[in-house]
């Protein structure tokens, strides 16, 4: 008599029941990975939002005095020269070339992009553009829910053009000073202005 065939059948059969059986309670092998993948992108998205979150309520103080956060903290709209922001960041990557355009400073190594423009010599505007490496967990991640949940209402709402494109402009009034959102789409936040009310 041969008890190897029917013995090896009888253990792949209870074996394939298992596997089903598990798989019924969701439990299976391919499902096994997907709750940790879930629960990490979960985790990621949280971390995400949280950094958006934190990069967004860090202008709202400042630019109750004319200024940004972060790296250029100490420049003030209407009173701070050319010289003064020149001194803190350097020469610009790009200088404007008439009165009315913009000296940009680009971001690199994880520095956020900045651009200012001047009138008789002191900040007429200036302009955060965020990083570019790891974007999301900065300007990037920074929706219009995100902003209206927040901060609630903007002041003003406008639709500009740039070029062909259209961008959504919300305006947020702090104390003698503005801050603009320009938005591609709702959850495109191009960069961020503040000049003078």
């Amino acid at each position: 008599m041969n008890f190897k065939k029917p013995a090896k059948k009888a253990a792949i059969t209870f074996t394939m029941a298992g596997i089903v059986g598990l798989s019924a309670l969701g439990l299976g092998i391919n499902n096994t990975v997907l709750p940790v993948q879930q629960a990490n992108a979960a985790s990621t998205s949280s971390y995400v939002s949280e950094q958006a979150l934190k990069t967004l309520n860090s202008f709202y103080k400042p630019a109750l005095q004319g200024q940004f956060p972060g790296t250029v903290s100490g420049l003030t709209v209407g009173e701070s020269t050319k010289q003064d922001v020149i001194k803190k960041l350097g020469d610009p990557s790009i200088a404007g070339k008439d009165a009315d355009a913009f000296d940009l400073y680009g971001a690199d190594m994880g520095n956020p992009g900045y651009a200012f423009s001047y009138k008789l010599n002191k900040i007429r505007e200036m302009r955060y553009f965020g990083t570019n490496v790891e974007r999301q967990t900065n300007i990037g991640g920074i929706t219009m829910k995100m902003l209206k949940q927040h901060w609630f209402a903007p002041d003003a709402s406008a639709t500009i053009k740039n070029g062909k494109s259209k961008q959504i402009k919300l305006t947020y009034v702090r104390g003698a000073y503005k801050l603009e959102f320009i938005f591609n789409s709702s959850t495109d936040l191009d960069h961020i202005n503040l000049l003078k009310g």
